[in-house]
């Protein structure tokens, strides 16, 4: 029995368009979504080549990456070839066509697996990413959706995360399990999975202390966690989610393999997302990478993180602000 945590098995009708409209605002902000003023420069004209390298120029710039931009590209090129796009219009609908066919294989929402109890979801990445702020927003979904949690403040290098963490349980009203600063990350996650036992709460939210990937020692560290949380249920842990911050644009893609060697990451978090004008890094991770994108943040409020949508996240990418709802709408049908 699965048990879905993203909010459309519980939000009404009006509450996830309301998130998609969020995205569409927030996304590309002012002038920055990928066929600005596309129609208006070439109106009028055929396909040509000078059209197809500034949307080619466009890509690269928003961190579509090269390996995805040459998928797309190659794509376009053959069905303007074959005279299947005959105009700007029809070369953005074919090009919506084929970033959501790149994102939509990791469009999978995180689910929670009854028969586990706890749900061990270790939770990983860089300094800043927003890691404790998106454990404080899963477990406000997983309380609504009835589901007990329990926090474990396993970033014992900073006082400050601790306390951040214990506020998120109080919202929450989450269970919270901490020790000292500078105690064993590892022994923090024990205890924490043992209390979690006893106790029959469903699902442990593990944060963890931000590190960079180049930092072996401290990829060392997460590694061992891993292993300890191993050692209580062999089957554990259930998801290792992964928080990138996608201002960093290609650095976000190096993150996102380096954890992946480490420790195994079973599903991504994009944050931050409304302060950064090359959202098409989320594109190049599915190309290379294709592990589930669970999330995506755009805000800093809990309406402002949902569950990734494959569709209308293309759609704003391309079309911006404006597109409104027949642009979610057009890109549900591509």
């Amino acid at each position: 029995m699965f048990r879905r945590v993203p909010e459309h098995a519980t939000a009404s009708a009006d509450e996830r368009p309301g998130f998609l409209a969020r995205v569409r605002n927030r996304l590309n902000r002012g002038n920055s979504w990928l066929t600005r003023d596309l129609t208006d420069l070439f109106k009028g004209r055929d396909i040509d080549a000078a059209i197809l390298e500034e949307l080619e120029t466009r890509l690269i710039t928003a961190d579509v990456g090269v390996e995805a931009t040459e998928r797309i590209l190659t794509e376009l090129r053959t069905r303007v070839a074959r005279q299947e796009l005959t105009d700007v219009g029809a070369l953005i609908g074919a090009l919506r066509g084929c970033i959501v066919e790149i994102l939509a294989p990791c469009a999978q929402p995180l689910t929670v697996d009854a028969a586990h109890r706890p749900f061990v979801i270790l939770v990983v990445g860089v300094n800043g990413s927003g890691k404790t702020t998106t454990i404080g927003k899963l477990a406000r979904r997983c309380a609504a959706e009835g589901l007990s949690v329990l926090l474990a403040a396993a970033d014992t290098f900073r006082a400050a995360a601790i306390e951040q963490l214990e506020v998120w349980a109080q919202r929450s009203g989450a269970a919270f399990a901490a020790q000292l600063p500078g105690a064993d990350p590892g022994a923090v996650v024990f205890d924490a999975l043992q209390a979690a036992r006893a106790r029959g709460i469903d699902v442990v939210l593990a944060d963890t202390a931000g590190r960079l990937h180049s930092q072996s020692h401290l990829m060392e560290e997460l590694k061992k966690i891993r292993r300890v949380i191993e050692r209580v249920d062999p089957t554990a842990p259930h998801e290792v989610l992964l928080v990138l911050d996608a201002n960093q644009g290609q650095n976000a893609l190096a993150q996102a393999q380096q954890f992946q060697q480490a420790v195994g990451v079973t599903g991504l978090v994009l944050t931050k997302l409304d302060g950064s004008a090359r959202g098409g890094i989320v594109i190049a991770i599915a190309q290379q990478l294709r592990i589930p994108i669970r999330f995506i943040g755009v805000g800093e409020s809990a309406e402002d993180f949902g569950e990734f949508d494959a569709a209308a996240f293309a759609a704003a990418l391309l079309e911006g602000p404006q597109a409104g709802s027949a642009a979610a709408g057009q890109a549900g049908a591509a």
